[in-house]
């Protein structure tokens, strides 16, 4: 089984797990934002976007460089690639499951065609 530095995953999967943080990193995936302008699409505070900023840093997801009086957020793509490697195992455990079921089913529907019509089943 795929663990994949535990603890950084738990904190990748806790900021992910967030809409607005997920919407922050698609705007920071267009390139460096302010804080403000993080905050904006949302009605919040600096103070409330800050706090999901913080949980976005703490996962290693954006790193905040400070020019005077203004923080820029920049995306860290790094962990989002642990993350997709993580997923990925159990997006193969399932692809071979499902492959299996529909193996599963055509054989079914191949046995039921070359069986003669039972009395009744022609409706």
């Amino acid at each position: 089984m795929v663990e994949l530095q535990a603890p950084q995953l738990d904190s990748v999967f806790h900021a992910l797990g967030d809409a607005t943080r997920r919407q922050m990193l698609r705007d920071l995936a267009d390139g460096e934002r302010t804080v403000g302008q993080l905050a904006e699409p949302f009605s919040m505070s600096l103070a409330a976007a800050s706090k999901h900023i913080k949980a976005l840093e703490n996962a290693g997801l954006i790193r905040r460089e400070v020019r005077g009086r203004t923080h820029l957020c920049h995306l860290e793509p790094g962990p989002l690639a642990s993350a997709h490697q993580w997923l990925n195992y159990y997006e193969r455990y399932w692809n071979a499951h499902l492959d299996r079921l529909e193996q599963l089913l055509r054989e079914e529907d191949a046995a039921k065609s070359k069986s003669p019509p039972r009395k009744g089943d022609d409706k």
